[in-house]
């Protein structure tokens, strides 16, 4: 790895860092698929043990031989030499480097990672049971939310519509606690987040499809003949506005969380977590 110490954080070269929105980023270096940048030792460890390709770093200097030393090991010991060879390895002391993103938590170390091709729906989806839907979650700390809580309660995968925000923003990446890099997910494109398009797909492939949303004919989470589908995809809509109507009504079941004390419904990231345990749970 080439080391070099960088007095000027708005260097040109930096840019990917400073500068760049996540549009910006899905076409920088690598046009077809480009890159992201992930924020924190643990996130990146993560990323790397999903085996994201690293292309470069930025580390504050005093952390250098403790939260970076890890990720550079990994680097070194995963990939070929001539991979970890052309990575820059950007040090900065903590002055320059301390507004790049105004959290004190993820300061010290990020990254610049290659993306990977995503599947299409239909290759996805071959090999699962357990399905969670996204239908334009455009918030980044909702989906990272409704991510960490698909990994640790037993989700086999997350579709996320083309207007929902990417897994692999800064934001959404360091919710998720880095398990964006741990659940598989992909994004469907245009032509199959239009309409009711996912849903169908969903349903030909033999899945059981379950809207998340408060409707006159909802069943409750805890409906026996919910957890008793062979194959469940849970669908969930964005904050406030919830699912289409044409979605809902295109789904299998329309399923309600009961609320108490005139509560009318949960964040959608605490609703997943509810619905995936009740539903999911054997």
């Amino acid at each position: 790895m080439r080391y070099v110490r960088i007095e000027d954080i708005n260097l040109p070269e930096l840019e990917v860092y400073t500068k760049l929105s996540e549009v910006q980023l899905l076409r920088y270096y690598e046009p077809d698929i480009g890159v992201f940048v992930s924020e924190s030792a643990n996130v990146v460890l993560r990323a790397l043990e999903a085996g994201y390709e690293p292309i470069s770093l930025l580390v504050e200097d005093h952390r250098l031989e403790k939260e970076a030393r890890p990720v550079i090991e990994m680097i070194e010991n995963t990939f070929p030499k001539e991979k970890h060879d052309g990575i820059t390895v950007y040090v900065a002391s903590h002055e320059l480097v301390k507004d790049l993103t105004g959290y004190a938590l993820v300061r010290g170390l990020w990254a610049v990672l290659r993306r990977k091709p995503l599947e299409s729906i239909e290759e996805f989806i071959k090999d699962k049971k357990k399905i969670a839907v996204l239908y334009d979650i455009m918030n980044p700390t909702n989906a990272g939310a409704i991510i960490r809580s698909a990994a640790a309660l037993g989700v086999d995968g997350v579709i996320l519509t083309s207007s929902s925000v990417n897994p692999l923003s800064r934001r959404s990446a360091r919710v998720s606690m880095g398990t964006v890099f741990q659940v598989p997910w992909t994004m469907a494109d245009a032509v199959d987040s239009a309409g009711t398009m996912l849903v169908d797909i969903l349903n030909r492939a033999g899945f059981t499809t379950m809207a998340m949303a408060l409707d006159d004919n909802s069943v409750s989470v805890a409906e026996p003949k919910l957890k008793a589908a062979e194959k469940i995809a849970i669908v969930l809509g964005t904050e406030g506005d919830g699912l289409p109507k044409d979605v809902i009504k295109a789904c299998t079941y329309t399923v309600k969380i009961p609320m108490s004390h005139g509560v009318d419904s949960l964040n959608v990231a605490a609703a997943s977590a509810v619905a995936f345990w009740e539903i999911l749970k054997q």
